[in-house]
């Protein structure tokens, strides 16, 4: 017997011997083809090579490619586990031709590894071909000997393939294996066609013309070819067996799953046995390649796969989660071709057994209520739709689960029914989001997204990609088209760009297309919370609604804004560390050139805790330490000791981001909840600098810092700052602080010196050189008025407690004047304030120097004024003022 990886190996280098090159296969997830799900043909990860928008690998290359039909209009999950060749993941062989050799050497190369290579016996084997292809017809005559009875014209579109209605097309020649007449069946093109008696392995497509509107408008000026074969039904073919179920990897998994749950794959059980042999495939290998299970887009087909697979496990009485042990084996059989499994493997078991052990929590209450629903119906019945829907809206049922469950039982599910209670349920929700004040220019997006649904977001991945345009909004309304010169936001499937949400920028960048149209993306929001839209300025060309546009990410900006997002974590966990786990996230903000983070704190941060902060950030930084996401529900996130982040909202699905090393109890230094984009690793942070630290409000305190290249820039520029003052200090730069010190102290002392001489000089000291203010009798009361140049107001009340002394009774007043503003200050001796008040003196003064109002006691009393020119003015309205009132 030869095995699956003996054929897989054999096929490979057979073409490579023949001048292909081996090319690996691509992941499941498209992101160069927005209208597929996922990849489902070996030819899809070269589309773009066909059609000259890329430069192929080779003139010739050859591939085993993973594929998976289990979504959108090649789905195949209903008829997997109840036929013999259904699956929803299988590989697909491939050679290909890019303008290279065409329809004579395909046919070549065909023939002699089936026949000469492998050994198939030729009288087992018959060919069909397009039926104006006399081409073809004739070279497989010539090769083989065939009689025309084996060489079978098709007159249908079976035989004629078409990359869509416009681009690359040709006629197909399929070859068929004849498995034996004790097997009901006939060969194509006959009324028996649909037997198992004759089945497809390879065909092989000759792409010679070019059609527009599925209309043939001329040749290609490069023939090319594409070729597919099923590995699991020439596996079978040369095995000896006639069900895919029964070859080497199919059994083997097989019997894994028959020994954990010691059922056999006999009658009744055959179903569920193979359903979790075929989905355990599929499920490994989307894992492996980044798609998780969610709600939504990949992710929901995912868990459809995951749930269905789930439930034939508790059909056959497993009573604890089974998917996840059977891993080992499918790397066993698989991984050395496909060596992402092997890397994969933990992340693989660990969602498989959590899915399991949620999905296990509701599959009894579902069950008991679909039990509940039919216990009466007998073969023939029909469930009613409003149930199916409540099985899928409460419990997680997918509809074709609840097909699935009562298939055995003959009983049908009201489609039309479940479609009007989901329909219903759309309308309330609509319902419910007018009546709860949300922007009335959201609008037009709620309506967006119940008909064309979320987009799915690939730049966790990925930082290019495609999408198809599914609306385009100018002004607030929908429009079908935008040219060179409109702003518009640009609304598409599926998108690498990042919505602004959870702090996190939205990413910019640009889109395009062959054809012309190119547009620049200043940014990305996230209305509704389920769309990521583009606001766009169009440079050039035209887009209309329905194009397949081309999508780049400024990929530098998103590295920035992703290093400091990360560290935004970092800093969350070195803030709970420093200053205990009362510090809570109160918001952020992430740009691509710096981030700011608010946190509860009753104080302000010391230059300790600061210094401490950004030291335990950088070590973490430079353990470079990997960066894991997991898919959890909030609770269990929770649980697990993840931390929730302030402001953010979460639906039943969380991504729990992990990072730093790990403590002695294998918890990492940060765990929180976090949709956002992140580092693969902490040293892609490369340096983290705290550059300010201030009060947002009571108890919230906010840090503001940079991180990589930024941080970088900010020292050298703060190193660049000290050489200049070393050198203007003519000093070193590490004795530039010391010498900076000692200046400080200098002027202090020199000032103290200046005041002390201004205070002697207003008091007549000054060695007999001047002489205190002049005392004046103004009616009776003493009065001493000075104008004092360059003294600092905070001198006038001392000085005057001292003029009232010398006075003994009376009434002073002093104007400092310093950089070309004046204040003023009046004292009233205690003898005195009955008849004058020291308030509305300097009032009189304040106005004289151009200010208004001053305050004080009626004792002492000081104000102050923009024009200190004024200064002896100023005075003389006190006088004015006394004299006035004394009268």
């Amino acid at each position: 017997m030869t095995s699956t990886n003996e054929i897989r190996r054999s096929f490979l280098d057979y073409f490579a011997a023949a001048g292909h090159r081996e090319v690996p296969s691509a992941p499941l997830v498209p992101y160069s083809d927005p209208t597929l799900m996922f990849v489902n043909a070996g030819m899809v990860p070269f589309k773009n090579a066909f059609t000259g928008l890329e430069t192929p690998p080779a003139p010739r290359a050859t591939s085993a490619q993973k594929c998976v039909r289990a979504g959108g209009k090649h789905n195949d999950l209903d008829n997997v586990g109840y036929t013999a060749r259904h699956h929803t993941f299988f590989e697909m062989l491939g050679n290909f031709s890019f303008g290279d050799y065409f329809k004579a050497q395909a046919i070549e190369h065909a023939w002699t590894l089936l026949t000469k290579e492998w050994g198939l016996a030729p009288d087992r084997l018959l060919v069909t071909v397009y039926h104006t292809d006399d081409e073809a017809f004739d070279l497989w005559k010539k090769l083989t000997g065939f009689s025309d009875d084996r060489i079978i014209r098709i007159a249908t579109k079976d035989n004629f393939w078409a990359m869509g209605a416009d681009g690359p097309c040709g006629p197909c020649s399929e070859i068929f294996y004849d498995h034996g007449d004790h097997i009901w069946g006939g060969p194509p093109g006959s009324p028996e066609e649909d037997g198992d008696r004759f089945v497809e392995i390879w065909n092989l497509v000759f792409m010679q013309f070019t059609q527009a509107n599925d209309e043939i408008v001329g040749d290609l000026p490069k023939p090319s070819i594409d070729t597919g074969m099923g590995i699991e039904r020439v596996a079978a073919v040369m095995q000896g067996v006639h069900d895919n179920y029964d070859t080497d990897t199919f059994r083997a998994l097989i019997e894994a799953s028959e020994s954990i749950t010691g059922v056999k794959a006999q009658g009744d059980h055959t179903a569920s046995q193979r359903v979790i042999a075929d989905h355990l495939r599929s499920t490994s290998f989307l894992l492996a390649d980044g798609v998780l299970p969610s709600n939504e887009g990949r992710g929901y087909v995912l868990r459809r796969i995951m749930r269905r697979a789930m439930r034939h496990a508790h059909l056959l009485g497993a009573s604890q989660p089974l998917m996840h042990r059977l891993v080992p084996e499918l790397v066993s059989e698989m991984g050395a071709a496909y060596p992402e499994l092997v890397r994969g493997q933990a992340l693989i078991q660990e969602v498989l057994e959590r899915e399991e052990t949620q999905f296990r929590r509701t599959l009894e209450k579902g069950l008991k209520l679909l039990d509940e629903a039919t216990d009466d119906m007998g073969e023939g019945g029909t469930l009613d739709g409003e149930t199916a829907f409540k099985l899928y809206d409460t419990y997680g049922f997918p509809y074709d689960l609840t097909e699935d469950a009562l298939r055995n039982r003959g009983i049908a599910v009201d489609r039309s029914g479940f479609d009007s209670a989901m329909a219903a349920q759309k309308a309330a929700a609509r319902a419910a989001w007018k009546g709860s004040g949300d922007a009335a220019s959201d609008e037009v997006w709620f309506d967006i997204a119940e008909r064309e649904g979320s987009t799915e977001f690939t730049g966790y991945s990925s930082t290019t990609g495609e999408g198809v345009v599914v609306a385009i909004v100018k002004d607030g309304s929908e429009v079908e088209s935008a040219a060179r010169g409109d702003e518009v936001v640009l609304l598409t499937n599926q998108t690498p760009f990042y919505g602004e949400s959870g702090g996190q920028s939205g990413d910019a960048g640009r889109v395009w297309t062959p054809e012309g149209f190119e547009a620049t993306v200043s940014t990305t929001n996230k209305p509704l919370g389920r769309l990521h839209t583009h606001l766009a300025t169009i440079g050039e060309g035209e887009v209309k609604r329905g194009d397949t546009v081309h999508m780049e990410i400024d990929a530098d900006r998103r590295d920035r804004i992703r290093a400091n997002h990360s560290a935004t974590h970092l800093v969350h966990a070195a803030l709970r560390d420093r200053l205990g786990e009362h510090v809570t996230q109160k918001g952020s903000l992430v740009s691509d050139d710096r981030f700011r983070f608010d946190f509860s704190h009753p104080k302000p941060l010391t230059d300790e805790d600061i210094a401490a902060i950004e030291k335990e950030v950088n070590e973490e930084i430079r353990a470079n330490e990997q960066v894991s996401t997991r898919l959890m529900t909030p609770d269990d996130a929770v649980a697990a000791g993840a931390l929730a982040l302030f402001g953010e909202k979460y639906g039943d699905e969380v991504r729990v981001l992990s990072m730093g090393r790990a403590s002695d109890e294998g918890r990492n230094y940060s765990v929180e909840l976090c949709g956002g984009t992140h580092v693969e690793a902490t040293g892609d942070i490369g340096l983290f600098k705290i550059v300010s630290e201030s009060a947002v409000s009571s108890g919230v305190r906010r840090i503001e810092a940079l991180t990589g290249e930024a941080a970088r820039q900010w020292l050298l520029a703060r190193d660049e700052a000290v050489r200049a003052i070393a050198a203007a200090l003519k000093t070193s730069p590490d004795e530039a602080a010391g010498r900076v010190g000692a200046l400080v102290e200098e002027r202090k002392r020199l000032e103290k010196e200046l005041a002390d001489a201004k205070r002697a000089l207003a008091l007549g000291g000054g060695g007999g050189e001047s002489s205190a203010a002049a005392e004046e009798d103004i009616r009776g009361i003493a009065f001493s008025g000075q104008v004092i140049e360059g003294l600092n107001p905070k001198e006038l009340r001392p000085l005057l407690d001292e003029a009232k002394n010398r006075l003994g009774s009376g009434i002073a007043a002093i104007c400092a004047v310093n950089d070309g503003k004046g204040a003023i200050a009046a004292a009233v001796t205690d003898d005195l304030t009955s008849q004058f008040s020291a308030v509305d003196l300097v009032r009189a003064g304040v106005e004289a120097l151009g200010g208004k109002g001053g305050g004080g006691r009626s004792d002492m009393a000081q104000g102050g004024g923009p024009d200190g020119s004024k200064a002896q003015s100023a005075i003389d309205a006190i006088r004015d003022l006394l004299a006035k009132e004394n009268a």
